[in-house]
């Protein structure tokens, strides 16, 4: 593709942007970023990055936008050097990163030798990760995930009540704002969560061809998959998605896929690293260190309706919400089978069990938790025990 066409391309994306009045909340964080590391924004298809890298570019005089999937040049250092040398652009902002072969040994060498920075997206942390190249001192990874519920909000209303802390949700530091917004929830765990629910597509539609395209296209750009594995992931995101959350692990997934062990925590691993199921280890020493595993909102109702989900949506949701910003999040297993609280956190130096539930789940999970603030998140309109919290509370972290 010529470097004309480029640059049509790149200013059909900035008049683009002028289209989305607002901005998601990570907008001003990448803003104040000074870092002469590269930046890289890994997140799930759907979330968003696309749009912030083109609102990044409308508002930036030197920036240059690029997809890879219409980059067709054989070598990216040298069009990075014709923009920097030739026409003194300071920011390069290349959409879907990880179309385009070796593009580490590309942004290692710009790094070291041009001055120009980068600003990058991908829809696959693995291929990051797992660099040939130390990319770590060059490049700053910034996770995209998709809305809060607390972002939901503002998007959906144009309203945007303060943050909470666990802490906050504990002593019950809310406002009546916080509670009135609760009745966006159900649409919010439905799909809401990801921008183009609020362009009235059918949701579930956009979530199925998002999965096609993570475990035919973008798993197998990165992993050395054969064929017919592509069809055993398939079967293993749908073992995960119509089962009860209750054991499914590694071992679980091994028998009834019918898959080694090795391969199953491979698959999960994947599945994982695209944005498509949360892992979520023991808590303690002397247990068997096999995840818990959960999916990301919305994939379960691919295949079992919301109803028949709620349970295990509102684990699925607790785990998002924690992991989103940035907390280390443990299950609790018991050893005898007796009943336990669901997980297990720390905010700063204070230790949180948390047990995420709807009717009948109450005090008797936190027996042997005495030293430990306790929370049990209830899916209710109403709750008349002060021990319990709204679950939606869990969004405005």
């Amino acid at each position: 593709m010529s470097l004309t066409k480029l640059f049509e391309l790149n200013e059909i994306a900035r008049k683009d942007a002028a289209r989305y009045s607002r901005k998601r909340f990570i907008y001003s964080e990448l803003k104040k970023c000074k870092d002469r590391r590269f930046i890289s924004l890994i997140g799930p298809r759907g979330v968003g990055k696309t749009v912030l890298l083109r609102q990044l570019a409308l508002e930036n005089e030197n920036s240059f936008y690029v997809s890879m999937d219409a980059f067709e040049e054989e070598n990216l250092f040298d069009f990075a050097k014709v923009l920097s040398e030739k026409y003194r652009i300071k920011f390069l902002l290349i959409d879907e990163i990880h179309f385009l072969k070796k593009y580490d040994a590309e942004l290692k060498k710009i790094f070291d030798f041009l001055d120009i920075n980068i600003v990058f997206t991908s829809s696959v942390a693995v291929s990051l990760y797992e660099s040939s190249y130390d990319l770590s001192r060059r490049v700053k990874i910034i996770k995209i995930y998709p809305f809060s519920f607390r972002e939901y909000v503002y998007f959906k209303q144009g309203k945007n009540p303060a943050p909470l802390s666990i802490r906050d949700i504990f002593d019950a530091k809310w406002t009546s704002e916080h509670l009135k917004l609760g009745y966006l929830f159900e649409e919010y765990l439905k799909g809401g969560l990801f921008p183009f629910y609020l362009e009235n597509f059918e949701v579930m539609d956009v979530v199925k061809n998002i999965l096609g395209k993570i475990i035919s296209r973008d798993i197998p750009l990165f992993a050395n998959l054969k064929m017919d594995e592509i069809n055993l992931i398939e079967k293993t995101f749908r073992f995960i998605s119509v089962s009860p959350v209750e054991g499914i692990n590694y071992s679980s997934v091994s028998k009834n896929v019918g898959i080694t062990k090795h391969k199953a925590e491979q698959y999960i691993n994947l599945l994982e690293k695209a944005f498509v199921i949360n892992s979520v280890m023991p808590y303690g020493t002397n247990v068997l260190k096999e995840p818990k595993v959960l999916m990301c909102l919305p994939f379960r109702l691919l295949n079992k309706g919301y109803q028949e989900s709620l349970g295990a949506l509102r684990e699925d949701f607790a785990v998002e919400c924690l992991k989103m910003r940035g907390y280390e999040v443990l299950y609790l297993k018991s050893k005898r089978g007796e009943k336990t609280p669901d997980f297990f956190i720390r905010e700063k130096d204070e230790k949180f069990v948390i047990e995420v539930g709807g009717k009948g789940k109450g005090r008797s999970q936190f027996k042997d938790f005495k030293e430990y603030s306790k929370i049990t998140f209830a899916h209710a309109d109403v709750l008349n025990d002060d021990f319990k919290r709204h679950l939606f509370l869990l969004g405005y972290l």
